[in-house]
């Protein structure tokens, strides 16, 4: 076999290669216009590489992020260096649909793209290659589990029977307000409350209806809270939140009106209506509070305090 034969078969296999390999290629030229289009990209754009050699690249697909692109293949014609877009920073450059089976639930095809300089026999940088991956399973994989995780953290840090914060990721957020507090200055208040008589509740009309009452209450103080707010089962029937760049006075304010709705909001349990009230407990944080562990303890004892004073009240903790 000749030289020159061997050569053109060389060739022969290179171009096959480039058209029958499962990652797209594309060449510009510096206007952006389309020098080679192969296989892959002609499968998935439905563009045959004959129809769009010559076409700009950036004319021929709107949706493409112009500005962003052209920014990034001019710095690899100026620098001479390759650069890489990831799925994670961009989820496609090129709209393409997912027809694979295994990840059917993406809609898109999740793409990985190599941006190559090119360089002329001179050694000039005349093209640029663009390589199109397609990393659908990746990502798909990679976002479940991210969905799983999230998923975890959240039943880790959440009571299954109110969906409020559980008492250890509870606590932790009160330890976040306490050292924002000694940092900061934060005003910031605790208030701590427990449905009166619950074992009464309990004693009348059973387990099931006292587990209604506490998921009944848990509703009416999430209705209440604000974002920065902070709110947590304690314990049992006894029930804790955290009022962020709040003073004593308004958390008072915050608190008896959650009182008062839970006075007045009855719950309808198999034909049987429930009322039931509940007694209130609010501490700020004054410089004397020690630690939170103490701040806790003040509300604790405002609490008692209401309990003492006949039930259904709210009472500020007086710092000595």
């Amino acid at each position: 076999m000749s030289y020159d034969q061997s050569a053109m078969n060389e060739l022969h296999w290179l171009i096959d290669m480039v058209q029958t390999i499962e990652v797209g290629l594309v060449v510009l030229d510096k206007n952006f216009d389309i020098q080679l289009w192969n296989g892959f990209m002609e499968n998935h754009s439905g563009v045959s590489p004959n129809s769009i050699k010559g076409s700009n690249l950036f004319e021929q697909f709107d949706y493409l992020p112009a500005d962003w692109l052209k920014q990034k293949m001019e710095s690899v014609f100026l620098l001479k260096n390759r650069a890489f877009i990831s799925w994670e920073q961009r989820p496609y450059v090129f709209k393409f649909k997912n027809y694979r089976p295994i990840t059917g639930r993406a809609d898109f095809m999740y793409q990985n793209v190599t941006l190559l300089p090119l360089s002329s026999l001179t050694g000039q940088i005349t093209h640029i290659s663009m390589i199109v991956y397609d990393v659908t399973d990746v990502a798909i994989n990679k976002l479940q589990l991210k969905s799983v995780n999230e998923r975890l953290e959240h039943l880790s840090q959440t009571d299954g029977l109110t969906q409020l914060h559980n008492r250890r990721y509870w606590q932790i957020c009160m330890q976040k307000e306490f050292d924002r507090h000694a940092r900061y200055g934060d005003t910031t208040s605790l208030v701590m409350f427990d449905i009166d008589h619950f074992k009464k509740v309990n004693d009348t009309y059973g387990h099931m209806a006292g587990d209604k009452v506490i998921q009944h209450i848990s509703h009416l103080l999430r209705q209440s809270l604000r974002e920065t707010d902070c709110a947590g089962r304690y314990g049992g029937e006894e029930f804790s939140v955290v009022l962020a760049k709040t003073s004593a006075k308004d958390a008072l304010n915050f608190a008896d009106r959650l009182r008062h709705k839970i006075e007045t909001t009855e719950l309808v349990y198999e034909g049987k209506s429930i009322k039931v009230t509940v007694s209130m407990g609010i501490s700020d944080l004054q410089d004397q509070v020690g630690n939170s562990g103490q701040w806790l303890s003040f509300a604790d004892q405002a609490l008692y305090e209401a309990k003492k004073a006949g039930r259904n009240k709210c009472v500020i903790y007086k710092h000595k």
